[in-house]
């Protein structure tokens, strides 16, 4: 019997999205934005040098159809990365669906600059998906991977002076038994910590701020302040936030002294709204399958239709996935988020990081493809992108690759979001419900 594996790449995002102009970093629309194609050509130029050396070598994903996919969402030079048949559809399959505003899937050419016509073709099926939804952060594009897209604007937060408004605060400040609030801004986690870590721990006060996501985060310390009060005050104030339709309500615990400095914990806890319409994990468990969640997939869907869940570092979960491919009940769907290559990488313009992550990445999910078995699937894709050569520290609105094993190999042309949850559960023999359409 069939099993799915959906693997999220946090923000490996490839370019081309239609709406790219209407999101913005800081005064720069995102428009020409391609984290993989500007990663890979900064490996190539020699400006990722840091822990690592030379062209991006992720030979796994560039056989899967990762640079085909680059070329034919956005048609940027991705060195290294593209077979010679990049952008022509193999023999017997379709174009596949326009996914909204798609450039032309028939081109020719490497797509890489290198002129590498003896590159093999792609060994799986890929394709170039595109959102809908309005916004470029986790939730929405969770949602719509998994048959959802988002029917609201989100919620965000004023990008200068104060952040929230006064009856917020109060509200915030009565649920925590204070007499305020610190922040009140948009900041860097780790930044706020350290600027008012101390007086934090001499008011009680909890550090309130927010980012260019629609979350209202909360930091506090775990001994002062205690790890359980904070979780217990994200819970209270986030029924608040979700009817303001914010998101997350992201508990951010820290510990540390002032003499010593400060240092966030693994205990983060997000406070997401729920989806409003039955997603593909609740479309496996009504059909018998069980579902397992892996990473941040637990905080997104807050557990709506996930039997297990594990967390951790990106290491520990791809352990966790490797788990998952030898033990994973006949029917079942695996749902994974790594989530390094956005948080550590990403947000931070760190092209050489971003770089040696995909290696890593690369590396490791070809351990994960020999160990699949014969009516498996594996889907690889993104949520957004969130290119380190750009400015800001935003996520960048980007179509995002599909690439799947286990299902033969061509060309899906332009797909969309919507349509990775329908394609999962027509592999697995299980109602569909929302816009999507498979691609299998």
């Amino acid at each position: 019997m069939a099993r799915a594996f959906l693997v999220v790449m946090d923000s490996v995002g490839i370019g081309g999205a239609p709406d790219a102009a209407a999101y913005f970093n800081k005064d720069l629309p995102d428009l020409g934005a391609n984290t993989v194609a500007h990663i890979a050509q900064a490996c190539a130029e020699g400006r990722a040098e840091e822990g690592r050396s030379g062209g991006l070598r992720v030979p796994t994903l560039r056989r899967l159809g990762l640079g085909a996919a680059v070329r034919l969402a956005s048609q940027q030079p991705a060195p290294g990365l593209s077979p010679a048949g990049d952008g022509r559809r193999s023999p017997g399959r379709s174009g596949g669906r326009s996914g909204g505003g798609a450039a032309d899937n028939t081109a020719g050419g490497t797509g890489d600059g290198t002129g590498d016509r003896t590159a093999p073709e792609p060994e799986g099926l890929w394709g170039a998906a595109t959102e809908i939804s309005a916004g470029k952060d986790t939730p929405s594009g969770h949602w719509e991977l998994a048959g959802v897209p988002v029917p609201w604007d989100w919620t965000y937060f004023p990008e200068t002076g104060a952040a929230f408004d006064a009856d917020l605060v109060t509200h915030v400040a009565a649920a925590a038994g204070t007499e305020g609030i610190l922040g009140n801004c948009h900041a860097s986690g780790t930044a706020i910590i350290a600027e008012l870590g101390a007086a934090h721990m001499q008011s009680g006060r909890p550090i309130c701020y927010t980012s260019a996501d629609s979350v209202f985060q909360i930091a506090a310390h775990e001994e002062s302040f205690g790890l359980d009060r904070l979780l217990a005050l994200c819970e209270a104030v986030a029924p608040r936030l979700h009817a303001m339709k914010v998101g997350r309500v992201i508990a951010r615990p820290f510990v540390g002294t002032p003499a010593t400095g400060f240092t966030r914990t693994a205990n983060r806890r997000d406070y997401a709204i729920r989806p409003p319409a039955p997603i593909l994990t609740d479309w496996v468990q009504a059909a018998g399958g069980r579902v397992h969640g892996i990473g941040k997939i637990g905080d997104i869907f807050s557990m709506q239709g996930i039997d297990t869940l594990h967390k951790g570092e990106d290491a520990a979960l791809m352990e966790h996935l490797r788990t998952a491919v030898k033990t994973a009940e006949d029917g079942s769907l695996t749902f994974a988020n790594f989530v390094e290559f956005d948080s550590l990488y990403g947000h931070r313009r760190d092209i050489s990081g971003y770089a040696r992550a995909l290696e890593w990445f690369d590396g490791q999910i070809g351990r994960v493809l020999d160990e699949l078995r014969e009516g498996d699937i594996l889907i690889l894709t993104a949520d957004h992108g969130n290119d380190p050569s750009w400015p800001g520290t935003d996520h960048t609105r980007e179509r995002v690759p599909v690439l799947v094993a286990g299902a033969g190999a061509g060309c899906l042309g332009q797909v969309a979001f919507a349509d990775v949850a329908a394609s999962v559960a027509a592999h697995l023999g299980v109602a569909a419900q929302g816009p999507g359409q498979s691609f299998l």
